[in-house]
């Protein structure tokens, strides 16, 4: 892989893995663009990079890698359990769906929800306003929400946030917890695929590998800022209009 498509690719993996509006869909698009083969190499290269959006959470939240945190990473475990056991189980049929069609349906599927959670949503009433609070059975609902995010273009952070909220977490508290959750999910899938396609690459392709890698965690570290501040005086609405746009755009390439 060249060096520029590797930073392309890092840009566009760092500003949506954490935002509602899905990784995998964006990084079809931009692969077309920029006509990158969908080789085992490419297909590995844009999986391991998420492996630098799992450093930005770390480094976005310190303060939440203590003991005194035990009870939330327990939490967290909870919630990825639904997710790992039935990716497991049926992982081929999750393969067979993913299809540019599928990704776009479900883009403008998970941008009707949005709207529709937002036109009935009360944040003044959230009995949750900090990630510290969620309780264990807000957990298991947001990791059952989470399963969601196997069917291809859901969004993973969309499906947790709109779990979390549904709940009763906050804006913030819910995409602070769906970034946590990120952590072992995304250490799941990228250390399988490293592990499983490490041999293909070469010298070459870890150099690109690599700026790819440094450039995501850089885009996700401050996008994962950027977002949080916007919750605090925005809601999802604009990122439902913006799923829903961006999904007739997948059809469009797709079938017309």
């Amino acid at each position: 892989m060249e060096i520029f498509n590797a930073i392309i690719l890092g840009i566009i993996e760092g500003i949506t893995e954490f935002l509602p509006i899905s990784s995998t869909g964006h990084l079809i698009v931009v692969a077309q663009w920029l006509k990158i083969e969908a080789t085992a190499t490419n297909q590995a290269f844009e999986v391991i990079i998420q492996l630098a959006a799992i450093l930005a959470v770390l480094a976005n939240y310190k303060d939440k890698f203590s003991s005194k945190q035990i009870n939330l990473w327990l939490k967290v475990a909870i919630a990825f359990v639904p997710l790992g056991i039935i990716g497991f189980i049926f992982s081929d049929v999750i393969k067979a769906l993913f299809t540019v069609g599928v990704v776009g349906v479900m883009f403008i599927v998970g941008g009707i929800i949005f709207l529709l959670l937002e036109r009935n949503y009360q944040e003044q009433h959230c009995r949750t306003t900090d990630v510290t609070q969620v309780s264990y059975q807000q957990a298991v609902w947001i990791g059952i929400a989470q399963v969601f995010a196997l069917i291809p273009g859901t969004s993973r952070a969309g499906s947790t946030i709109v779990g979390a909220m549904l709940c009763g977490l906050n804006r913030k508290a819910s995409a602070e917890f769906s970034f946590l959750l990120g952590l072992p999910v995304l250490a799941a899938a990228s250390g399988y695929d490293l592990l499983k396609h490490y041999d293909l690459f070469t010298f070459d392709d870890l150099t690109a590998l690599a700026v790819g890698f440094v450039t995501s965690f850089i885009v996700a570290y401050f996008t994962i800022k950027l977002f949080i501040r916007f919750l605090e005086n925005f809601t999802f609405v604009g990122f439902g209009i913006y799923r829903i746009v961006f999904g007739v755009i997948l059809l469009a390439i797709a079938y017309v």
